[in-house]
């Protein structure tokens, strides 16, 4: 190379090492599995399904020196970076030959037919790396168009802040460029698309179930306005019973024994306490409003009933998601429900996460790490994807509430010391451990039972008990029982 190329080399690397210093010294890692935790680590990004650890490699070694600095080799020598908004897409093509760099610039549009031009002018200039910010949903356009042809990297927004001053949408597509071309950009994990699908399926589903919540919320606010206090009496106002005593009311029928008269079940062991609740001073203005909330109730119900049919279609249609499904549907505290609601977000092939520890700390269900001059501060949590850490830790509630069982016995043993919130994020934690090794080994759970605490510790716990009677003033003999 001669000395006016090395020149322009150094000049290009020392500006990205002005503008990105923070990228450069290496941002600090999250946790202990993040891939920022070793010194001058990238991630090269792919679109395509492959593990996460094939896409640790270094960043930035160290290359020539000139007057003193650091030239930065260059990874990717044809690259482009896009700055995708919702009507337009500016991009910057970045093409480096025989130690000169070429810049190449251009604004399309956010239709299927500009976002085919664009890719044909990739194409044009043999670009084989795209990089773009996740700008909420706007990416996806772009992502649909360029899969398959190009390797994409879809990098969090925060990782690549420009420096304040220079923000222009040809700036940020140039910077976006300028990092992807040195290999300074983690890419997001895209799962394949019938996954993305499933996504979908059952984040829709999730919202139409906290719909169908706030409506409940609702009617009982409905109600005690009309002085009825069918939530005081009933567990469920809108079970069989309920619903059948809220019809009455919309029809007009207002005497207290009939109403309570139509109560199932159990409950009919409470039609005294009935009659009193359902005496009130109900109007043709609570008749209307209780209808309208019934009728939407009927609908959401309906259209989540729809949903769980398109899952079992596809359950039908691609056997190796339903195993996943009745697989993680053996664990204690997963439904058939949560556990398409795992898979949505996760994903089925685990060859993504080298290890479970890995997946932990994508879903952030493992402490943090906050250190500063040598110490261990308070390592809080991060924020992963919400649906996957909601129904984790649903799924938690439901395993701390189980019988004999080890996750419920975790529970009790660290809610004990730690309190409960920091217990149902050890438990989440355990049951997406679980779920990566069943699917990973494709086999079914086998609990440890509710005393594998008591058994691996049995020689403390009988100090403990024989410690805890002698101060009550017995003398205590330990004799074995014989086997049966």
């Amino acid at each position: 190379m001669d000395e006016n190329g090395s020149r322009r080399q150094y000049a290009v690397a020392r500006r990205v090492v002005q503008r990105s210093s923070a990228l450069l010294v290496l941002k600090k890692p999250e946790d202990e599995f993040d891939p920022g935790r070793a010194l001058a680590q990238r991630t090269v990004a792919s679109s395509r399904e492959e593990s996460t650890r094939g896409r640790f490699t270094l960043s930035a070694r160290p290359g020539s020196h000139v007057d003193g600095g650091v030239v930065m080799d260059v990874l990717h020598p044809r690259c482009c970076g896009l700055d995708v908004h919702k009507s337009s897409i500016s991009a910057c093509i970045l093409l480096r030959e025989a130690g000169r760099v070429q810049k190449h610039q251009r604004r399309f549009g956010a239709m299927t037919q500009d976002l085919q031009d664009l890719a044909e002018w990739l194409r044009q200039f043999g670009v084989t790396q795209v990089a773009m910010e996740s700008s909420g949903v706007y990416w996806k356009p772009v992502w649909n168009i360029l899969e398959g042809q190009f390797t994409i990297v879809l990098a969090n927004a925060q990782h690549i802040k420009n420096v304040p001053g220079r923000k222009t949408d040809q700036k940020d597509a140039e910077w976006i460029a300028q990092l992807l071309q040195y290999g300074l950009l983690r890419a997001s994990y895209i799962p394949s698309e019938i996954i993305r699908d499933l996504r979908d399926l059952t984040r829709m589903r999730a919202s139409l179930s906290q719909e169908a919540s706030r409506i409940s919320s609702r009617i009982q606010k409905v109600l005690e306005d009309a002085n009825v206090k069918l939530g005081s009496v009933a567990t469920n106002v809108l079970g069989k019973s309920g619903r059948a005593m809220l019809e009455d009311i919309i029809c007009g029928e207002d005497d207290p024994e009939h109403l309570a008269s139509l109560a199932l079940g159990h409950l009919r062991v409470k039609i005294p306490q009935l009659k009193l609740a359902l005496a009130g001073k109900i109007r043709s203005h609570h008749r209307f409003l209780l209808r309208r909330l019934l009728d939407q109730v009927q609908f959401v119900e309906h259209e989540i009933a729809l949903l769980d049919e398109r899952l079992e279609e596809i359950a039908q249609q691609r056997p190796e998601l339903s195993q996943a499904v009745t697989r993680w549907d053996t664990i204690p505290g997963i439904d058939r429900v949560a556990a398409w609601a795992l898979l949505a977000e996760i994903g089925d092939n685990m060859a993504q996460f080298p290890t479970a520890e890995h997946l932990a700390s994508w879903a952030a269900l493992c402490p943090g790490n906050h250190e500063s001059a040598g110490k261990r501060l308070r390592g809080t949590t991060r924020q992963g994807s919400p649906w996957l850490r909601r129904m984790a830790c649903q799924c938690a509630w439901a395993a701390a509430r189980t019988k004999n069982t080890y996750l419920s016995s975790q529970f009790k043993r660290l809610a004990a010391r730690r309190g409960k919130k920091r217990a149902i994020i050890a438990v989440a934690h355990t049951l997406i451990v679980i779920a990566y090794h069943l699917q990973k080994n494709q086999s079914n759970y086998d609990d440890l039972g509710g005393n594998y605490f008591d058994r691996i510790h049995s020689d403390g716990l009988k100090r403990y008990l024989v410690k805890r009677l002698q101060q009550l003033g017995n003398k205590v003999t330990l004799e074995p029982m014989e086997a049966t």
